[in-house]
């Protein structure tokens, strides 16, 4: 299938970062959200880090500016149907993530595969409330998704190989690294990485170290380029939460219960950089 135009659902941190890509790599982008506000600071966003790439003579300004004219900002998601490829990137919810892929599969032609940027959620139980389960795949990205290469590409017990090798073949296009891994709770990345963070969280609970010397110890010690408190700002605390409750769930090992400290800190509002506080001040 010819893809031209992509949906991305979804315009915050993850999502304008792929419609980012996706419109600098020559694709027409629908970015769909549910308000006017949250596109236009996702817009004002990828405006932002395209201007970034301009100074650093990365693109060219023409580029820029192509780029931005190719994104279609909506909020009522029958614009999607023109769509022939979908890249979901809602909140990392169950529930929330079944009501979209329901309608988007009401929405789209029978031949559009419908993506999810999960970074935990199984895939195999998304793809089930289709009536394509087979064109259903998980597409994560990383974040900042215009930097980071690595795309994890999950396969879901029903997908077909002619969806992966379609969606492997895009991600390519994109200039990323396509990883391909099966459906488990947190993939490979989030469920190597969100234990670590969560037992960052409870030496600083315990009264090991401080989120500071933490931090050091991985920067210095293990060459980590953030620490993985700073880390765990930078991705969200409310999303470090979600991703630990969820293998929980999934995989049924106390090992991943999530720290006290993480649930009062998510309780307080204190959800990192995108709310001006977490363990360290923004």
């Amino acid at each position: 299938m010819d893809i031209k135009t992509v949906g991305v659902i979804g315009a915050g941190t993850m999502g304008n970062g792929i419609a980012h890509v996706f419109a600098k790599s020559g694709y027409k982008v629908i970015l769909c959200d549910i308000e006017q506000r949250f596109l236009d600071r996702g817009l004002d966003t990828i405006k932002k880090n395209l201007e970034r790439e301009v100074a650093k003579n990365k693109i060219t300004a023409d580029l820029r500016d192509t780029a931005l004219k190719s994104i279609q900002p909506v909020t009522d998601r029958a614009a999607l149907a023109a769509c022939d490829f979908i890249v979901e990137a809602a909140s990392e919810k169950l529930e929330i993530k079944t009501e979209i892929f329901k309608d988007l599969d009401r929405l789209c032609r029978t031949e559009v595969i419908l993506s999810s940027n999960t970074s935990s959620i199984s895939i195999t139980k998304i793809a089930a409330i289709t009536k394509r389960p087979d064109k259903v795949i998980g597409m994560h990205f990383f974040n900042p998704v215009p930097m980071m290469k690595l795309v994890e590409i999950i396969r879901g017990l029903a997908t077909s190989d002619e969806t992966y090798q379609t969606v492997k073949a895009l991600t390519e296009k994109l200039e990323k690294t396509p990883v391909e891994v099966n459906d488990a709770p947190g993939f490979v990345s989030n469920r190597v990485l969100m234990p670590l963070i969560n037992e960052a969280i409870y030496t600083v609970m315990e009264g090991v170290a401080t989120p500071q010397a933490v931090d050091e110890v991985f920067r210095l010690g293990m060459a980590h380029p953030m620490g993985p408190l700073a880390l765990a700002d930078f991705i969200g605390l409310d999303v470090c939460l979600d991703i630990m409750r969820v293998m929980l769930d999934g995989l049924g090992d106390p090992k991943y219960r999530p720290c006290p400290l993480l649930i009062k800190m998510v309780d307080a509002g204190w959800l990192g950089k995108k709310s001006g506080r977490g363990f360290y001040q923004y």
